[in-house]
């Protein structure tokens, strides 16, 4: 599978999430051609790492890194001047085209991201080179890209790139691949916060049984099992705790009907239900609790 086909899959995936993204590329010989140009390939990984804290610390902090790993102010201008470049992708693709002429490692990371650009015209929106994106691991050998939700303060919510020889760590060397990550956590918070989940999908469990001592629990977990043999998602409070703990646990998770079984319930072989959106309760026979749910 391609880089592009990667790429595109996660415009998929978002697209069908909901989720407008923007998806940052860049290359990896492009920032091997720029240690390169700073005399300092032995230090790419130093320069990989710095960059790829830009965001968090700023470009002040970045150069402060840079010099405490041994580079000095020229290069590190270099670094800055490489990390300053901005405007369209025709633009920096312009740019990094002037910095990088004489460099093989570059014009090969140039022509990369070129294809990549030409092979998703239709996605080109969403598309954008970032040359301060690094991703600091070391086996990237070419298209690096990181997915950022719009309209959200979350840092990026999927990564991924080509590493051409990562088998060879197990010794099976000289196999190309390309991978990529999704942060569910993250792209489960992006979804919250621009409220893309249905009201509906909260709604897991439709009845509470209240857990209100030991023999009523037995009572309540025997009508549970018949339920869920019908196909009615329920459930039994965990521990034996008050009505306001057990109340709020049905409130918080959106659970229309609890159940209560108490000693009097127990006794008279009955069960209360209540729907707690209406607010009405009734007392049944625990024989004509499938029925009731059935309906």
């Amino acid at each position: 599978m391609s880089d592009a086909e990667f790429a595109n899959i996660y415009t998929t995936v978002f697209e069908k999430l909901g989720i407008d993204v923007e998806i940052k590329i860049n290359n990896r010989k492009i920032l091997t051609a720029l240690a390169e140009a700073c005399n300092s390939i032995d230090k790419l990984t130093e320069i990989t790492v710095a960059i790829d804290k830009l965001d968090k610390i700023g470009i002040e902090k970045v150069k402060e890194e840079l010099s405490q790993r041994g580079l000095n102010n020229e290069q590190i201008n270099l670094v800055e001047k490489y990390l300053s470049i901005d405007g369209s992708n025709e633009e920096k693709l312009s740019q990094i085209k002037n910095l990088f002429s004489n460099n093989s490692n570059g014009k090969n990371g140039i022509v990369e991201l070129e294809f990549i650009l030409n092979q998703l015209k239709t996605q080109n929106s969403k598309l954008k080179i970032d040359f301060t994106l690094a991703r600091g691991l070391n086996y990237y050998t070419g298209i690096i890209f990181e997915v950022k939700a719009k309209n959200v303060s979350i840092g990026s919510i999927g990564g991924g790139g080509r590493y051409d020889d990562l088998t060879g760590l197990f010794g099976v060397p000289n196999i190309p691949g390309v991978g990529i990550s999704f942060g569910v956590d993250r792209i489960y918070d992006v979804m919250e916060e621009l409220k893309l989940f249905p009201e509906d999908i909260y709604i897991g469990t439709k009845v509470l049984f209240f857990n209100l001592g030991e023999e009523e629990s037995k009572t309540a977990f025997g009508l549970m099992q018949q339920l869920r043999n019908k196909n009615i998602a329920c459930e039994l409070f965990h521990e034996n705790a008050k009505f306001e703990k057990q109340f709020k646990y049905a409130d918080k998770k959106n659970i229309p009907y609890i159940v209560i079984i108490g000693s009097k319930e127990l006794s008279e072989k009955t069960c209360t239900i209540k729907n707690l959106k209406s607010g009405e309760q009734q007392t049944i026979s625990q024989g004509e609790i499938i029925n009731f749910f059935l309906k």
